[in-house]
């Protein structure tokens, strides 16, 4: 039977983080040779040495400022086909002196060479850039995820009042990205479904999904490579509960209450299917939450299986996924309740069975009672039958303070 192998589990110190952490740490991780980049709410931190030595790279400072200065979400990535670091950062909104009446924040998309992961150059976008009506418009919740030829990125948008209103993919050519030239992009929004989440492992399409409001079905997009069209589909899943979500641990504090819901956290593609997982709250057959999963072919438009991750006693939540060189699906999720303190967990599907084994227990869980909201897990680069991904735990208390990321690069044993 294949196993779980643990290549490397480091948890990052302080002199890594700067305590700058958050028990809704929301952390990403990538991989390249020695070179390895992991991003979280609000730190950044790299290693030239394999994980044996890491600094401090400061998002608040490292870059200029911009809008109303840094905040708080991040992602990272490595495009291995041009040997980049692509690093997309989030800043605050704020009223613009220079344009009376804008309200807007911006992203960022950073990049540098693989080679000098210092010499960053970067662009920034703000919802005005994109329509001259959206004076008082923000992005949040970002996710990113590259194809053959493209980043592709997407974002939440709300208003000054903390309303949602629409969502936006954009889609970035990674030649350009590499050169530094001026940057050319398409953009793409909806009314209808938020929070979309972006398929790993993409080649010549992205595809993307999210929830259709008061069902339990998808609504499946996709972006080719060489289109300025997107595409859709629905389909329907069996029943499943978006909440209440509620998983107590050995010390009584609830971790999922206050921030699980089921938005899409893990997505993959590969040949003519893609797959989507997200948390679901108890119901008949699974006592507590647990990991909902939908296996799409996007060539019939039909949904072809529904994998889960449960358990008896101790809940899933927060599932990223990522495919391997040889398709074989990766995840990076959080389990705890019943005996467990919120842990990270690490594995991969065999078949119809999930491999998984724990990268490090929390001694605690969090006195707010919040945690989440997202994970990442890539392939390594460049031993592409591999995965990285980053976890956190909390040892030692439960405040932020105490939230200790940890960098994992994992195999098949």
């Amino acid at each position: 039977m294949a196993t779980v192998r643990l290549v490397q589990n480091i948890g990052l110190d302080d002199h890594a983080t700067s305590t700058q952490t958050s028990t809704i740490n929301e952390p990403t991780a990538a991989a390249a040779n020695s070179d390895i980049f992991v991003t979280g709410n609000w730190f950044a931190s790299r290693s030239t040495t394999n994980g044996k030595d890491w600094e401090l790279v400061d998002p608040f400072t490292v870059l200029p400022s911009a809008a109303g200065g840094f905040c708080c979400d991040q992602i990272v990535l490595h495009d291995a086909g041009r040997d980049i670091w692509i690093w997309i950062l989030q800043y605050i909104a704020r009223k613009d002196p220079a344009r009376p009446g804008v309200n807007n924040n911006i992203f960022r998309v950073a990049v540098s060479p693989g080679a000098d992961p210092t010499a960053l150059h970067w662009w920034d976008i703000a919802p005005i850039d994109l329509n001259a009506d959206w004076t008082d418009l923000w992005f949040d919740y970002p996710d990113a995820a590259t194809s053959t030829n493209h980043l592709y990125v997407t974002f939440n948008a709300f208003n000054s009042t903390g309303k949602w209103q629409r969502a936006f993919a954009f889609k970035f050519p990674l030649d350009s990205l590499q050169t530094g030239n001026t940057l050319s992009h398409q953009w793409w929004s909806t009314t209808k479904n938020g929070s979309l989440r972006l398929t790993q492992g993409a080649a010549g399409s992205m595809f993307f999904a999210s929830h259709n409001a008061g069902t339990t079905g998808l609504r499946v997009h996709g972006w080719p490579d060489n289109s300025s069209t997107v595409g859709w589909f629905d389909v329907d899943v069996s029943p499943w509960s978006d909440g209440p979500y509620q998983s107590r641990g050995p010390d009584g504090k609830d971790w999922l209450a206050k921030r699980a819901d089921a938005r899409i956290t893990g997505a993959w593609t590969g040949g003519t299917r893609a797959g989507f997982l997200w948390t679901a709250a108890a119901r008949t057959g699974r006592p507590v939450p647990y990991v909902k999963g939908a296996v799409v072919d996007v060539t019939t438009q039909t949904l072809v299986e529904e994998p889960e991750i449960w358990n008896q006693q101790s809940a899933y939540a927060f599932p990223s996924a990522c495919p391997n060189a040889q398709g074989v699906i990766g995840v990076s999720l959080f389990m705890g309740g019943g005996p467990l303190h919120p842990s990270h967990v690490v594995g991969f599907r065999d078949g119809a069975d999930w491999r998984l084994a724990f990268t490090r227990h929390s001694t605690q869980g969090p006195d707010t009672g919040t945690w989440g909201d997202y994970l990442t897990c890539r392939r390594h680069h460049p031993a592409e039958s591999e995965w990285v991904t980053s976890g956190y735990t909390l040892q030692g208390g439960g405040d932020r303070k105490f939230v200790e990321p940890q960098f994992v690069h994992f195999g098949i044993g």
